[in-house]
């Protein structure tokens, strides 16, 4: 159980929560706390600003993807011994999936906070604002009364004066502390391009920028507040309708069987076998890193064995069982990825030699025939799966995703279903029917991604967490193409 939890929520993307999230984590790891991060939805971007603040890896808790006891059971798994559990919120604070009539939609920050037992702190942009920042206080706080909201953080404050303003007003409309705020500062707005925020694995966000914004917090920021809200504020969890069990349907079930998502025989128990391990390699660098840490520790746990390595800069793959390609920016590095024609040929020649090979995304594009860049420039890639990846593509795919395997593929059989995400403005020329990965639920008709042998290429990211027979049948099939491998 963690000595406490907290939610940094926002009124509405855009309103500085990565910054002042990181900065709280930042501050509060200064002041001894053992911070454990999370990142609400399906994001990959700001968990990597996270980790450098708190020198740990961050985690995704999403409750659309994850059953309610998936979910639960990452949380309670990340978040062991005395520990402070800070979860930046998605998008607005009550932005979540479609759902009729749903107040906190699946998907949401308040529906993660109400399922953790969390209280919430929601940062509000008051910029242009002085006492209406009192009105949108109070809509945050009222809209659904089984959410505990503890109070703000205001964002870009003109003047001493104007915060007092700000902060008298939604005291008196609320009940609620303002925590403090965080001024207008061009120094501490982070850069963004087509997909949002830049990576912090492409090194151009200084270690300045995070040393200038956690001591902004430690300046105007209420962080005894902070951690009287995270560890006094706990609260029983009241989960709604809207957010039970999981199903490909759309609708959402808890099983009272449920399945632990980690192997009984991996436990480290020693009267048990311990599972069967193999090597994948992990393509980790400029152009790729977009992968959950819960993926990674469910592969490790069934007997994966991760190996980095970089398609930019390494000549060849490590020795491995498998490869395991995930997002990115392919595109922005297209050039270099082209050119390394040893490792292209590499990855060719353990494909054909029967290695399992599964790519997400940007590990899509990167396997395709090639990439035209946002230049219109054609750069030839490893050709395992038909087609060119083309940008700008001509509107961005953005949204949950329930797919369904067409045929027996890498992760899951024929018409075996699980939950993931895709978000990209790229887009593949060709998509073959007879050889198409999954049939998307929410879009009848479409087929995705690329499945034949031991290739399974996809725009949709999928956590591990959604289904427990993902991670298994992944080291599964590197298990036994090793064993192939070895008899031969």
């Amino acid at each position: 159980m963690t000595a406490g939890r907290i939610v940094i929520a926002g009124a509405q993307s855009g309103v500085g929560k990565t910054t002042i999230a990181s900065a709280i984590m930042g501050a509060l790891r200064r002041r001894g706390r053992d911070i454990r991060p999370f990142k609400a939805g399906p994001d990959y971007i700001d968990p990597s600003y996270h980790a450098i603040v708190c020198g740990r890896a961050s985690r995704n808790l999403d409750s659309w993807m994850l059953t309610n006891a998936a979910l639960l059971e990452l949380f309670s798994r990340a978040t062991a011994g005395d520990c402070l559990a800070v979860v930046e919120g998605v998008m607005g604070l009550f932005d979540g999936s479609s759902e009729p009539g749903a107040v906190s939609p699946r998907g949401s920050t308040a529906s993660l906070a109400k399922l953790l037992g969390a209280p919430v702190v929601v940062v509000l942009d008051v910029r242009g604002a002085a006492q209406s920042a009192a009105a949108m206080a109070l809509g945050y706080q009222k809209l659904d009364p089984e959410l505990r909201v503890a109070g703000y953080i205001l964002n870009r404050i003109g003047s001493e004066g104007h915060y007092r303003l700000c902060a008298e007003s939604i005291q008196l409309a609320t009940g609620l502390p303002t925590l403090g705020y965080f001024p207008r500062d061009d120094a501490l707005a982070l850069p963004e391009r087509h997909l949002g925020l830049i990576p912090t694995g492409e090194h151009r966000i200084g270690p300045e920028f995070f040393e200038r914004a956690i001591a902004q917090a430690e300046k105007t920021l209420d962080l005894e507040g902070v951690e009287r809200v995270a560890t006094e504020g706990l609260f029983t969890p009241v989960p709604s309708p809207a957010v039970q069990g999981n199903g490909p349907e759309g609708g959402m079930r808890e099983d009272s069987r449920y399945r632990s998502l980690f192997p009984r025989s991996c436990a480290g128990d020693g009267d048990r076998e311990p599972c069967p391990t193999a090597r994948i390699a992990l393509a980790l660098d400029e152009a790729f890193g977009f992968y959950y840490e819960d993926n990674l520790d469910l592969l490790r746990a069934w007997g994966g064995e991760i190996v980095p390595f970089s398609p930019l800069a390494d000549s060849a793959l490590p020795a491995c069982d498998g490869v395991y390609i995930g997002g990115g920016f392919p595109e922005l590095f297209a050039r270099d990825l082209a050119a390394n024609r040893t490792m292209l040929e590499s990855i060719r020649r353990a494909t054909g030699a029967g290695a399992p090979i599964y790519a997400e995304c940007g590990g899509l594009m990167y396997l395709c025939e090639g990439i035209t860049d946002l230049d219109g420039r054609r750069h030839e890639m490893a050709g395992l799966v038909p087609g060119w990846s083309t940008l700008p593509g001509d509107r961005l795919s953005l949204g949950y995703a329930t797919v369904t395997a067409r045929a027996d593929n890498l992760l899951l059989p024929a018409r075996g279903s699980t939950r993931g995400h895709e978000f990209h403005w790229s887009r593949i020329d060709r998509v073959d029917a007879d050889t198409a990965a999954w049939t998307i639920a929410e879009q009848p008709g479409r087929a995705e991604g690329y499945a034949r042998g031991n290739v399974l290429a996809s725009y949709i990211h999928l956590h591990f967490g959604a289904n427990p027979a993902l991670a298994p049948a992944l080291v599964d099939a590197c298990v036994r193409y090793r064993a192939a491998r070895v008899a031969r």
